[in-house]
């Protein structure tokens, strides 16, 4: 678990960036007479970056688990071909 915290903290740095980009998009979006509110679209922001994160931790379980099995199945071989020989 250790080896994913560097992974875990990188799309954080990255969504504060991002937020920051919307937020100011949307500050310039309502000066020119959008209908959706500033806080409603931060709002949504904040839902969409949480479920980034909650995909990104997924999907870093999945690779680990991914290399987990092919070192398993690496073992197995050397294992085969140590009884077949």
């Amino acid at each position: 678990s250790t080896a994913n915290a560097p992974e875990d903290d990188a799309p954080n740095r990255y969504s504060r960036t991002d937020r920051t980009t919307y937020n100011r998009y949307n500050r310039d979006t309502n000066s020119s007479g959008s209908s959706i509110p500033s806080n409603a679209l931060e709002k949504r922001i904040e839902e969409l970056e949480r479920e980034l994160a909650k995909e990104r931790q997924e999907n870093a379980r999945l690779v680990k688990m991914t290399q987990d099995k092919e070192e398993l199945i690496g073992k197995l071989k050397e294992e085969i071909d140590l009884l077949n020989r």
